[in-house]
């Protein structure tokens, strides 16, 4: 599935996990598990608690994501 089919929802990170993983809760109040995408890890982007960013959602599994942008405070 391409990164195009995803389902973008915005949200504040609220945890960090180990092995890069994040706990995200949604706008909608909806908690979500999510990890980088592949360029923010190329490009070394940190993100840290209480930070904005938009998540990719599959429509097959809505509790996994893929965190695709981090918003500038």
């Amino acid at each position: 599935m391409s990164k195009d089919d995803l389902a973008k929802l915005e949200g504040k990170i609220t945890e960090a996990r180990g092995g890069g993983n994040y706990t995200i809760t949604l706008e909608n109040g909806v908690t979500v598990s999510a990890r980088l995408c592949g360029k923010m890890q190329r490009f070394k982007i940190r993100v840290i608690l209480g930070d904005r960013v938009t998540v990719g959602v599959s429509p097959y599994d809505p509790t996994h994501g893929l965190i695709l942008h981090r918003y500038k405070v």
